[in-house]
């Protein structure tokens, strides 16, 4: 949707034809515009200032309050970089002054536009109504839909729940999508690193203690525990919790009370508990570097995480967050970035995970200074952790001793595997080629022949 004032001239003409991929509509006033939202929607929508009777931002306020995911580009002829700064924080999507250059702007609607269709195909056939924790779950990919399920369901309820998945892979937050589905989503949820502290400063984090209760306690300390009364108390890396201090934690879990150190009153609190570790917790129970009776208190709701390369489909939706949160953060026109790119950041493994694809995102913002096009030279991966590659498949070939027919044993492993690799990617085609390590034509003739095959009907004599 295109909002001007005045009717197109030739300049305007021109530049409609340029984008020629869209379906542009235009309307004159803020009244238009707000009706047409309301009514048929708009995938983009690109204002020209100055609206008649409203200021800048209000317009984008309202227009936000419609449709709060919608892509808003705005124009101001005599805008200045202090505009820039104010209305982007605010939440539009890109700002620019001056006249407006036709190649720029289509490059800036395509890629609004193709962030919509991510955030909607992402979010097809939930229900964002009430469910403002599904803004910190980003992905598409089946994964993410059963975590999305599982949080959904457990997320009223005040059963423990232990989220595992390796370093990076966002366990945080869905702790944090956990405590905002549940009732304590009111309140702030409380947060301890297990492994950031020693046995001795650990317990003192949890528990609190009294003045004098040992050196170095000059005043009383009320504890995580007592913080998180009514709300959630998220331990993270529980895996690196002390013995001693795991049997006090098993305590609390199962009669929800405690002591102070150096106290003798008890305290009860009503406290939601979520677990995480980037390590296998049975693997350590069987070391006995964990209790297994703790094991079982906490892995109530088990969650796991997968790695990002696991759910490729996923990284475009995550580059286009990051990008988005990024620039608005600084204050700056959101960065455009190739297909290109994007498909190469897809095929890296990344070691880190999410947390090292928002970093590499991050570091391409700021290097790229006020270029508004990212490439793949600003993603350097060459001297990081090589692309794991793909497992040999070693399935058992047992030949039957009445025989079998060859070409339908082999054909229905390669639809197997091949259904497999699309699902993995989401769909996407040239990713699921990529991971077989063979080209997207060589993929799609394969399918042909399979789905050929599928349709083929043998009559036999009898």
């Amino acid at each position: 949707m295109w909002v001007r004032t005045a009717t197109p001239g030739p300049e305007e003409i021109l530049l409609l034809e340029t984008l020629d991929q869209f379906t542009v509509r235009i309307v004159h006033t803020a009244t238009d515009v707000f009706d047409r939202l309301r009514s048929n929607g708009a995938d983009v929508v690109l204002v020209e200032l100055p609206v008649a009777g409203l200021e800048p931002v209000e317009v984008l306020e309202a227009i936000q309050e419609i449709d709060a995911g919608v892509p808003v580009l705005i124009h101001d002829p005599n805008g200045t970089v202090a505009d820039s700064v104010r209305l982007i924080k605010l939440g539009a999507y890109h700002f620019t002054s001056g006249l407006l250059k036709h190649g720029e702007l289509a490059g800036h609607l395509e890629m609004a536009a193709e962030k919509r269709r991510l955030r909607k195909s992402a979010f097809a056939g939930a229900a964002p109504e009430g469910e403002p924790w599904k803004r910190f779950l980003i992905g598409e990919s089946r994964a993410m839909r059963e975590i999305e399920q599982i949080i959904r369901v457990a997320g009223p309820r005040r059963s423990t729940v232990l989220v595992e998945g390796e370093t990076g892979t966002g366990k945080e937050v869905v702790a944090r999508a956990l405590h905002l589905a549940s009732p304590r989503g009111q309140q702030p949820m409380v947060a301890v690193n297990c492994s950031a502290l020693p046995a001795n400063l650990l317990e003192a984090e949890l528990f609190g203690h009294v003045r004098g209760a040992f050196t170095g306690a000059h005043q009383h300390r009320v504890g995580r525990f007592e913080q998180a009364h009514n709300s959630t108390l998220f331990l993270d890396e529980i895996g690196d919790m002390p013995l001693e201090l795991q049997a006090k934690l098993l305590r609390v879990l199962q009669e929800r009370e405690f002591q102070r150190i150096g106290s003798s009153e008890t305290i009860r609190v009503d406290v939601r508990i979520v677990a995480a570790s980037n390590a296998g917790l049975r693997e350590k129970v069987s070391q006995g570097l964990f209790r297994e009776d703790l094991f079982y208190r906490l892995n109530v709701v088990p969650i796991g995480v997968p790695p990002l390369r696991e759910r490729i489909s996923d990284i475009p939706l995550l580059v286009h967050h990051f990008l988005e949160k990024l620039c608005r953060a600084e204050g700056v026109p959101v960065k455009r970035i190739s297909r290109e790119t994007i498909d190469r950041l897809c095929v890296y493994s990344w070691p880190g995970n999410v947390r090292q694809l928002e970093n590499k995102v991050e570091r391409a913002v700021v290097l790229s200074e006020s270029r508004l096009d990212l490439n793949p030279a600003d993603f350097p991966l060459s001297a990081e952790s090589p692309r794991k590659g793909l497992a040999t498949v070693t399935a058992p070939a047992v030949l039957p001793e009445g025989g079998m027919d060859f070409d339908l044993a082999v054909s229905t492993f390669q639809r197997t595997i091949l259904e497999q690799a699309i699902e993995k990617s989401g769909g996407n085609k040239t990713l699921a080629a990529d991971l077989l390590r063979m080209k997207r034509t060589t993929l799609l003739a394969k399918l042909r022949t399979l789905e050929t095959r599928s349709n083929v009907v043998t009559l036999k004599s009898a």
